[in-house]
């Protein structure tokens, strides 16, 4: 991997590996039974600055490149993803859509607060009636004497309880389909104020909630468990024309672009799970012995390994190629759909194949396999299910096959 990482990179990960055995190891397995979500290590996180990473020093981040970013998610998702999202849910999905599309005002407001980890941001796009489909929204925005009042709920929401900073798209004009779509920043206090209070994060005095925007019940899921996810209800929000995000009729097309930065994020949480489910597997089957052998010493187990480190470092490639892309500034919807794609896919069969060398030990919660297991599912599916990017690279094979005939 030299071809994309330098010394400032390797540090980095050295720095995140060492904080994770530290801090997250020890609680993860606790925090997965529990679903309960670590306020003392997302403050510590905070304190690090991972939760700005690539987000410019003058508006409060540290500067770093998207690299650096992909790099500390796949290094968290390694030891538990629910760590991972969070800072990926935030930091993509919460921030930079007011970074890439904010006026002045809006970027001076939320961002430094967002990058400071002082609010945890998130990201409202998807409804009970318009998951893949995100263009059949039916959140309503009506614009009424110079501000706007929105209805409708969001759903399956990373942070809409402890968080506090939403991006959110309305319908604005039912008659043009997907471009009457626009964007908002809207604000609620976190379901959280005694813990934040207490760990100092995640809430901000005068930050100004928006009325009728709340939280609805935590979601009980099967992985990402530590990761706060719920309905945000939009029930006659008032919403000042300040705070509209963007140009009225370009939120749709303005959360796409957000999304194919997400899709290298679950890329990178993705591999990020595959390398710790090989490193398990590794770690018992050369411990581990049946028949008076070692377990690695059977070659169907040894081909089995093999095969997922040569996928992962396949993934590794994939992700940090369209990394390097956006990076770079030029085209990579294709190459995040690719990526997004492989790793999430690998995820699965990495974790499955954790499972299935190690036997009853892997399937019991003594060993982190089962808990990446449940964690790995999810990633065929947010950010666009596995089947929305074999259409989206579909499509680029069509449209690049006539370009260059």
């Amino acid at each position: 991997m030299d071809r994309y990482l330098n010394d400032d990179h390797r540090a980095l990960v050295r720095e995140v590996r060492g904080f994770a055995r530290e801090a997250i190891v020890p609680v993860a397995r606790e925090l997965d039974h529990e679903s309960r979500f670590p306020w003392e290590n997302v403050k510590a996180m905070a304190e690090r600055g991972l939760l700005g990473l690539p987000i410019p020093t003058e508006l409060g981040g540290q500067g770093r490149d998207g690299l650096s970013y992909l790099l500390v998610v796949q290094e968290l998702a390694r030891h538990d993803a629910s760590h991972a999202i969070t800072v990926s849910a935030h930091t993509t999905l919460g921030t930079t859509p007011i970074l890439r599309f904010g006026t002045d005002a809006q970027k001076e407001r939320y961002v430094p607060r967002l990058a400071r980890g002082e609010v945890l941001g998130g990201f409202g796009l998807t409804e009970p009636g318009a998951g893949s489909d995100a263009s059949r929204s039916t959140t309503r925005a009506v614009r009424e004497n110079g501000q706007w009042r929105l209805n409708g709920s969001k759903i399956f929401i990373t942070h809409a309880g402890v968080g506090e900073v939403f991006t959110v798209t309305a319908v604005t004009d039912p008659e043009e389909g997907s471009k009457g779509i626009t964007s908002f920043v809207v604000t609620k206090p976190t379901t959280d104020p005694e813990r934040a209070e207490e760990v100092g994060m995640g809430s901000v005095s005068d930050l100004g909630y928006t009325p009728g925007v709340q939280a609805g019940k935590k979601e009980d899921k099967m992985g990402w468990r530590a990761s706060d996810t719920r309905e945000l209800l939009l029930d006659d929000a008032v919403v000042p024309d300040r705070n509209r995000l963007g140009d009225e009729g370009q939120g749709f097309v303005n959360f796409m672009k957000t999304l194919d930065a997400g899709r290298i994020g679950i890329a990178a949480l993705s591999l990020g799970l595959a390398e710790g489910a090989l490193e398990a597997a590794l770690e018992y089957t050369n411990k581990r012995k049946q028949f008076g052998r070692k377990i690695f010493d059977f070659q169907p187990v040894q081909f089995r390994l093999a095969d997922l480190a040569t996928e992962i470092q396949a993934a590794k490639h994939l992700t940090y190629h369209a990394a390097w892309l956006m990076e770079e500034g030029r085209p990579f919807t294709k190459e995040a759909a690719m990526a997004k794609l492989f790793a999430s896919e690998l995820s699965m069969k990495a974790t499955i194949d954790a499972v299935q060398v190690m036997g009853g030990a892997g399937y019991s919660d003594r060993y982190p396999v089962e808990r990446m297991l449940r964690d790995a599912k999810v990633c065929e599916i947010g950010e666009g299910t596995s089947e929305i990017q074999r259409i989206v690279i579909g499509r680029h094979l069509i449209n690049e096959a006539f370009d260059n005939a």
